[in-house]
């Protein structure tokens, strides 16, 4: 716990340090900041929940490769399904308030 405290503590330092050092040029305070970064990346990777948190993204990493992504054809054969239906929808749905407003406007006498 006290590695993942350092590690905090030296990214937080990092920030102060980049806008303390204001006059500096821009890239000579991020060269600077990237370094801290990386400092406090590998002070966490020193504690048992940085190596679970790497592990985690690595067997993620794994599984992901693992998924088979639809062609391009299948994603264009599903978007226009998707886009037909919701248009289909919609015009249902404008039907039935358009519908509706009228009984409203007949039952309220506000109907021509």
């Amino acid at each position: 716990m006290a590695k993942l405290v350092v590690a905090a503590s030296l990214v937080v330092a990092g920030a102060v340090a980049f806008s303390y050092f204001g006059e500096q040029p821009l890239w000579v305070r991020l060269l600077g900041l990237l370094v801290v970064i990386g400092v406090a990346g590998f002070v966490a990777y020193q504690s048992t929940w940085g190596r679970s948190a790497v592990a985690f993204f690595a067997e993620a990493r794994t599984e992901v490769r693992k998924v088979v992504w639809p062609t391009r054809q299948e994603t264009l054969q599903t978007s226009l399904a998707i886009f037909i239906g919701v248009l289909i929808m919609s015009l249902i749905l404008w039907g039935i308030d358009s519908l509706l407003f009228r009984v409203v406007r007949y039952l309220t006498g506000q109907g021509g």
